[in-house]
């Protein structure tokens, strides 16, 4: 089949390029192949708890700030309601806990409590930070990377603020070390700063690039941080929402093995299944080892580029806890996220970040409950392990982060309810980043902006988005690819880009916590309502027995239902041969069997 444009990914990169290009009346085929989109930012359910797959903490939302998924929904239009968090995160740091206010000066008093000698230091760094931020981010928005911008606007907005641009470009090639070394004299100041770094560029102060580092510092004050109102679930379903009601295209479950040729330019895409699919332009949104490594013919690449990019060297692999805890085991002073650091002087397996969104919302697990998620480092090898020794070793990273887990939550363990982890290979498999590297390539001095993978390549029919590409890892930045993506393909096209218009309508909802059941979807007419909380139950099995042997999407349908998708739910159940979907009812993992039947019905009649 031909589409305009073929999207190779369904992460937030993927997601965030197709959802643009489908706006703009483009036919836009999507392929991922997890049965649920969004990549790091996916989610799976576990009875009626919802666990995210990575992404728990999001920046980019706010009305102040780089704020990308803001502008990505204003411009596709479509609403979605994100909490707010009332403080970012804390850092449990050297027996203290530090918090992060939105209020950056109320931020430095946390600090300076640690390096009372570095109070004038702190002030004077944030207030040259927060002023550099304002004047080269904030004011003249422009949402794209930086290979992508346009020379005219970046000249304007150079003049305006020559003296911040010149400082912000001196960043570019020295490392967020030498920036600090600048402000502070206080060996035990850069430990905890390369905490932020390592968090949130996953490299340390030495290795981090200074221009990155000195946005980072700042943005997330300026921001602030958010949860999507019911779960990752209706992040992602709103871009496939977007997708599918525009007629393009998701192709879940499906790998692509190699991108075709045509005439010396990339052309099309080999399926798994077998199946051809060939467009105008394809969009790549994975990692750039595959790309070079995997999905690109040899006789078609070079090897100097092969080369540059297995040389891309790797964050390290994670490992996530997923857990279900009895209500009492978080206490009230929990925040959303918590950082639990090891040692302040190195990066070792103690260090381990804490997500608990059911404390901000109370739809994703029962009222007597909390999710606990657990992600951080795994340095030993996953490779060479056999079976038994795989699971030998998953059960020691349970029990390694549990008693991390158990040094901030006592009881967690006699009120443990569900446990399982994701491994490097767990997240290989259903992410298709290499080793369980979930932050792709390292952002490291020398081997950042332009030194990565840029948004056009060496063939003009072939784009890239995503945490390879020159903004890097986050869902901010990623977005931002996907964003420079589109708008690479539309300016191919003759099309109008998406450029920041002050007067758009806004469509993000800010809400304050706590989001309850109630209010998820209060909005909706009762009896889309009950369609649409029964959808909810089901539990988007990975191999679903209710449509074994069917070609009906149960699952698919389900999802797409529970987040308002109904244009794509009723595309899936017309794509299907059973005529009586309540047939299938009996084979439903729950005791108390999901509705299938009447979900399609409403379907059926909508």
């Amino acid at each position: 089949m031909h589409f305009d444009v073929l999207v190779i990914g369904a992460g937030l990169s993927g997601l965030s390029a197709a959802s643009l290009l489908a706006k703009r009346g483009l036919n836009v085929a999507t392929i991922d192949k997890a049965y649920c989109p969004g990549g790091s930012c996916g989610a799976f359910k576990r009875g009626d708890a919802i666990f995210d797959q990575g992404s728990s903490m999001l920046f980019g939302w706010g009305e102040k700030g780089f704020n990308a998924h803001r502008f990505l929904f204003n411009c596709l239009e479509e609403s979605i309601t994100m909490i707010q968090h009332e403080l970012l995160y804390c850092v449990h740091y050297d027996g203290r806990k530090v918090r992060f206010f939105p209020d950056i000066s109320r931020f430095i008093d946390e600090v300076a409590a640690l390096f009372p000698g570095q109070r004038e230091s702190l002030v004077r760094f944030y207030g040259d930070m927060q002023t550099m931020y304002q004047h080269v981010m904030v004011e003249n928005p422009s949402y794209t990377t930086p290979d992508e911008v346009d020379k005219k606007a970046a000249l304007k907005s150079l003049l305006h603020h020559p003296l911040s641009y010149i400082r912000f470009l001196s960043y570019l090639n020295i490392s967020a070390e030498a920036l600090l070394s600048k402000y502070f004299t206080d060996k035990a100041i850069f430990n905890f700063f390369d905490k932020l770094t390592s968090t949130y560029c996953y490299a340390t102060v030495q290795e981090s690039p200074a221009i990155l580092a000195s946005v980072m510092f700042v943005d997330n004050h300026v921001g602030g941080s958010y949860y999507p109102a019911g779960s990752t679930l209706f992040l992602t379903g709103a871009l496939e929402k977007v997708i599918e009601e525009h007629g393009s295209t998701m192709m879940a479950e499906r790998e692509v093995v190699s991108i075709l040729f045509n005439q010396g330019k990339p052309g099309g895409v080999l399926l798994d299944d077998g199946t051809v699919h060939t467009a105008d332009q394809i969009i790549y949104s994975g990692t750039v080892w595959n790309l070079y490594g995997k999905l690109l013919p040899h006789n078609e690449t070079t090897e100097q580029q092969r080369s540059w990019a297995q040389k891309q060297e790797p964050t390290y692999p994670s490992v996530v806890l997923y857990t279900l805890v009895d209500k009492d085991v978080v206490d009230e002073l929990t925040l959303a996220v918590e950082m639990l650091v090891g040692r302040p002087d190195a990066l070792d397996e103690q260090e381990v970040t804490a997500y608990i969104p059911s404390v901000d919302d109370r739809t994703i697990c029962a009222d007597d409950e909390h999710i606990i998620l657990a992600i951080g480092p795994s340095f030993g090898s996953w490779d060479a392990l056999d079976q038994k020794a795989y699971q030998q070793r998953k059960k020691q990273e349970i029990e390694r982060l549990l008693a991390v887990l158990e040094k901030r939550f006592p009881s967690i363990r006699e009120h443990l309810r569900h446990a399982e982890l994701a491994s490097p290979r767990t997240i290989q498999r259903f992410t298709l980043k290499n080793g369980g590297a979930v932050a792709g390539p390292k952002q490291k001095l020398g081997n950042h902006m332009f030194k990565r993978q840029h948004i056009r390549t060496d063939w003009d029919t072939l784009f890239c988005c995503g945490e390879s590409t020159i903004m890097g890892t986050g869902t901010p930045t990623v977005t931002t690819s996907g964003i420079a993506a589109a708008n690479a393909v539309l300016s191919k096209r003759g099309l109008k880009p998406f450029v920041y218009d002050s007067s758009r309508k806004e469509y993000v909802h800010l809400i304050q916590a706590p989001f309850t059941c109630e209010q998820l979807y209060a909005s909706v007419e009762p009896e889309q309502r009950a369609i649409m909380q029964e959808a909810r139950r089901c539990q988007l099995c990975e191999h679903p027995t209710c449509s074994h042997q069917t070609d009906l999407d149960v699952r698919g349908i389900m999802r797409r239902v529970s987040v308002g998708n109904f244009v794509g739910a009723k595309r899936k159940l017309t794509e299907s041969s059973v005529q009586n979907p309540s047939i299938l009812e009996p084979n439903c993992i729950r005791e108390e069997k999901v509705a299938i039947g009447k979900v399609c019905e409403y379907l059926k009649g909508h």
